[in-house]
């Protein structure tokens, strides 16, 4: 048990969920580090009612990473539909909610349902308390709310955190310490995966560690977040949010996307990440290309399989 290899995966929304699915079933311990920014849906309303962090993006992590019936899979994902006050919220977002009155800690609430749950690994909220993101644009406007940035479809100049004093959670900073592989992404970018790194001291301690740090590049660019990004645009902007630029490895897809499926996202403003050798080469960016991606209900999505086969690998292949 002494051997099992420590995993740090850092992200949020409906990214980190693929990682996760595609790690678990390998003999990792894994610690999920998540953003909780969101304001928006049932997050947002709970957040303000009850004061308490926004639990969408929890949710979705504890149940990539539950040993639970599909079916009870389905019930911590269902959202009520009725005239009511219970419209709009999830299941699993109230049970946090619930979990949360009850040991009066978000952080014991999360974890009591990853005990319910058999989850596979430790689930911890970037932190225990309720923060706001917020955004510098382009033209030095700012919009705060995690919701709202990407509507007003300006370029980001970059993000930031409200209150700037957060303390990292210790179990956080440990899993960090101890971590042999630390991911991040995918996911959108500034709204999903560089708030975490924004929570003071998390981003010295993942520039302290020893550990492998990989970028699971997004496959297709975001409308308002990340318009005509190429894969070192990524890099360079979670980098410049930083003091000491840490990412050492970034995987991207090179499997090619069908014609009706870039049609049906060019109508949404997407595209995919173009993948600039040149520009990654000289950021000394070890490039892992490979056809990481699948297509259902007509969106590309993350294979999940291929994404864990592919971190997995690299604890047994050295740095080019």
């Amino acid at each position: 048990m002494t051997d099992r290899k420590k995993i740090v995966a850092i992200g949020g929304g409906t990214g980190l969920p693929a990682v996760l699915r595609g790690l678990k079933k390998y003999p990792v311990d894994i610690t999920a580090i998540v953003t909780v920014a969101d304001d928006g849906g049932s997050s947002g309303k709970l957040r303000n009612e009850l004061q308490i962090p926004p639990p969408g993006d929890i949710r979705n992590v504890l149940v990539s990473l539950s040993d639970v019936e599909p079916m009870f899979e389905q019930l911590l994902q269902h959202r009520f539909k009725t005239d009511s006050g219970l419209n709009g919220h999830s299941l699993g977002n109230l049970l946090i909610a619930a979990l949360t009155s009850i040991t009066g800690d978000f952080v014991k609430g999360v974890s009591e349902l990853s005990r319910i749950l058999n989850v596979h690994g430790q689930v911890l909220p970037a932190a225990d308390q309720m923060i706001a993101l917020g955004a510098v644009m382009s033209d030095g406007s700012i919009v705060e709310g995690e919701s709202h940035i990407p509507e007003v479809n300006k370029r980001i100049e970059r993000v930031f955190l409200k209150p700037a004093d957060i303390q990292p959670l210790p179990e956080s900073v440990r899993a960090i310490r101890e971590a042999d592989l630390i991911t991040f992404g995918p996911g959108s970018l500034y709204t999903s995966v560089i708030p975490n790194l924004l929570v003071p001291g998390l981003a010295d301690e993942i520039a302290r560690s020893k550990a492998r740090k990989v970028y699971v590049c997004n496959v297709m660019t975001q409308k308002g977040e990340t318009d005509h990004f190429t894969a070192s645009e990524h890099i360079k902007a979670i980098h410049c949010h930083i003091a000491h630029p840490f990412i050492d490895t970034i995987i991207v897809n090179s499997r090619p996307i069908k014609v009706d499926l870039l049609k049906r996202y060019a109508v949404e403003e997407s595209e995919p990440v173009q993948i600039d050798w040149e520009q990654l080469n000289d950021l000394g960016i070890d490039v892992i290309h490979a056809p990481l991606i699948k297509t259902a209900g007509g969106v590309v999505r993350h294979d999940e399989a291929v994404v864990g086969r592919m971190l997995m690998s690299l604890f047994t292949e050295k740095k080019v």
